[in-house]
C-alpha cells in the first residue's frame, strides 16, 4: 500500500521518518529544530528558560508551528505526500496540554487559509505546557504518596514522580483554580498532536497513558480514586484510553494544503519511549534497549507485569502488547559532555585514548555524576561524588570512570526486572562511542547491537502506522526496518571484575550524601 509517516515531537524538535512497505526501504528523514527554526518562541533547548531550575515548560503553539514547518519542508523536498497511506506519531512523554471548551469546535472547522497556531491559540486554558523535565511538583508528589502509599506504584506502575502528568495536573488545579475550571480537556503531547491531525479530540494510548500516575494498569482504566484526589472532576477532563493499535481517526482536510490525501488513517499516537521500543525492534521480551541521549534510558518489553521495589523503574504500555519497563538516568550524555569539555578534547580522541591508555575496571574508580537533579537514584540536589582524586587522574581515566559507573548504575537498577537480556540494542547520540559499547557489553555480559536509524521514536511510529493500516505484523516490520548494523560480543574474562565493581558501586551510591564533591 505504500508510504507510512512517523512523526516524533521530541524535546528539542519535530522529526519524521518515512518508510515504504512495498519496497522495504527508508524514504527519508526530516526535522525541525525548535531553537534554530522557531526562535520567536525563545526556547533554544525546547523549553522556556525560567529563574527556577525545577520549572521546565514549553509553549504548545511552538509544536503546532513546528508541525506545519515540517510538512512544508517535506513538500518542498519533493516528498510524494499524496502517496502517504497512514500516519502515527510519538510525543515526549509526561507533558500536558490544557484546552478549553472551544477546542473541539475549532478543530472540526480548521481553515486552510490560516495557520494552526492562529486558529487554536484561543483554545488553551493554560498558555504553557509542563514537559517531562519539569520537577516543580515535589509537594504534589508527597501528597499523592501520603494518600495512596504503595498502591500508587502497584496499580499505576510508578510511585509519584515529579515529572509525571498527574502531579503536574494537581499543581495546576491547586495554584490556578480558575484556569483549571476553564479546562475542558487535558491532553498529553502525543494525544494533543494526534487530535490536531484528525480534527477531533483523540484518545490516549496505554503506552503514554501509563506515564501519568493516573492509569490503573490492572484495569487499564483511569483510576477513579486517584484521579478524584489529583484534581476536581479530573476523569471527565481526560480523553478515553485505548490500545496502541487503535485508529484514532482520519486526516483532516486542512492538511490537503501540504498535498496529503484527506481521510487517510491516523493511528493513535504514543509516547516517545514506547515508540522507540518498537523502532529499535525491542517489542518482545529478552531484548533490552539503552538510549544514550541527553538523559540515558534503559527500557525493555516485560514478560509479566512487575514494579520496581526501589521506585526508580517505571512500567508503561508496550505498543506490541503487554508492558514495558523504563528507567531514566537524567545525567546521561549531559554528564559525559561536561566531563569531556573539562578534559578539553573531542570524543573521537577520547574514545581512542580510553581504549589505549586505560584498563577494564580502571583500578576501581567510581564516579556518581549528578550535575543535574537525578532520577535514578532520586537526587534532587546536584551533587558529584567519586572514590578517587578526580584532579589527579588523566582525561582517559576520568572518561572511563564515568562510563563504567553509568553502565554499573544501569546494571544495578535494572536487576528488579528478573529478565535475562541476551542482547542490548544501543541507540542515541553516544551509540557511536566504541569504548562505551565495549564497557556495556562486558558489564551486562550481553551482546550489544546498534541500529542505523537515529530517530527510533519516529521509526517506531511509522512502523505502528503500517502495522494497523496494512495489518503487517510487528515481527515482519522489525525484520525489514530494524536491522542491526553492528554486533559486539562480551568478553567473559571481565565478568568477575565487573561483578565485584557492581557490589562496590551498590555500596557507594547510598553513601553519596557523605562523600566529598569534586
Amino acid at each position: 500500500m505504500g508510504l507510512y509517516l512517523g512523526i516524533d515531537a521530541s524535546t528539542q524538535g519535530m522529526k519524521a521518518e518515512l518508510i515504504d512497505t512495498d519496497t522495504s526501504r527508508f524514504v527519508g528523514s526530516y526535522a525541525v529544530n525548535f531553537g534554530m527554526d522557531l526562535p520567536q518562541y525563545a526556547a533554544p533547548d525546547g523549553f522556556i528558560p525560567d529563574a527556577n531550575p525545577l520549572v521546565k515548560q514549553a509553549n504548545p503553539l511552538m509544536w503546532l508551528d513546528a508541525l506545519e514547518l515540517l510538512f512544508a519542508r517535506m513538500r518542498k523536498e519533493g516528498v510524494p505526500m499524496e502517496q502517504i497511506a497512514g500516519i502515527s506519531g510519538s510525543g515526549q512523554q509526561h507533558g500536558t496540554v490544557y484546552l478549553n471548551s472551544e477546542f473541539v469546535h475549532r478543530l472540526r472547522n480548521l481553515n486552510s487559509e490560516s495557520t494552526l497556531s492562529e486558529q487554536l491559540q484561543p483554545t488553551f486554558s493554560r498558555t504553557v505546557s509542563p514537559i517531562w523535565m519539569d520537577r516543580s511538583t515535589t509537594t504534589e508528589c508527597r501528597e499523592l504518596e501520603a494518600r495512596f502509599g504503595n498502591r500508587l506504584q502497584e496499580d499505576t506502575g510508578s510511585p509519584a514522580v515529579e515529572r509525571f502528568a498527574g502531579p503536574q495536573i494537581r499543581r495546576f488545579a491547586v495554584t490556578e483554580p480558575e484556569s483549571y475550571a476553564r479546562t475542558a480537556v487535558i491532553h498529553l503531547v502525543s494525544s494533543f498532536l494526534c487530535s490536531v491531525l484528525i480534527g477531533e479530540s483523540a484518545p490516549i494510548d496505554y503506552g503514554d497513558g501509563a506515564g501519568m500516575n493516573l492509569l490503573n494498569l490492572k484495569t487499564l482504566r483511569w483510576d477513579e480514586e486517584i484521579t478524584a484526589f489529583t484534581a476536581p472532576e479530573l476523569v471527565r477532563r481526560l480523553p478515553p484510553v485505548v490500545t496502541s493499535q487503535t485508529q484514532a481517526g482520519t486526516l483532516h482536510p486542512y492538511f490537503a494544503k501540504y498535498r496529503f490525501k484527506s481521510g487517510i488513517p491516523v493511528v493513535v499516537w504514543s509516547g516517545d519511549n514506547p515508540s522507540s521500543l518498537i523502532g529499535v525492534g525491542g517489542g518482545s521480551p529478552g531484548v533490552a534497549v539503552i538510549s544514550l541521549g541527553t538523559s540515558d534510558t534503559f527500557f525493555a518489553a516485560m514478560s509479566k507485569f512487575k514494579t520496581d521495589p526501589s521506585g526508580c523503574g517505571h512500567v508503561f504500555g508496550n505498543p506490541a502488547g503487554g508492558f514495558m519497563s523504563l528507567i531514566c538516568f537524567t545525567n546521561g550524555s549531559l554528564a559525559r559532555e561536561k566531563i569531556r569539555r573539562e578534559c578539553d578534547s573531542d570524543w573521537k580522541s577520547l574514545d581512542r585514548t580510553v581504549s589505549e591508555q586505560t584498563l577494564p575496571g580502571n583500578h576501581g574508580k567510581l564516579l556518581l555524576p549528578y550535575f543535574e537533579p537525578e532520577s535514578t537514584p532520586l537526587v534532587l540536589e546536584p551533587r558529584v561524588v567519586c572514590n578517587f582524586d578526580f584532579a589527579a587522574v588523566s582525561a582517559a581515566e576520568r572518561i572511563r570512570a564515568i562510563m563504567e559507573s553509568q553502565a554499573l548504575s544501569m546494571k544495578l537498577h535494572s536487576a528488579w526486572q528478573d529478565e535475562s537480556f541476551q542482547r542490548i540494542i544501543v541507540t542515541g547520540g553516544a551509540a557511536g562511542n566504541a569504548s562505551f559499547k565495549r564497557i556495556l557489553a562486558d558489564v551486562f555480559q550481553a551482546e550489544i547491537a546498534t541500529i542505523g536509524v537515529g530517530n527510533s521514536a519516529g521509526l517506531g511510529a511509522a512502523i505502528r502506522a503500517a502495522n494497523v493500516v496494512e495489518q503487517i505484523s510487528f515481527d515482519a516490520l522489525t525484520v525489514t526496518f530494524c536491522g542491526h548494523n553492528e554486533r559486539l560480543t562480551p568478553d567473559p574474562t571481565n565478568a568477575d571484575l565487573y561483578q565485584r565493581m557492581l557490589a562496590e558501586y551498590a555500596e557507594l551510591e547510598p553513601r553519596a550524601e557523605i562523600q566529598e564533591t569534586i
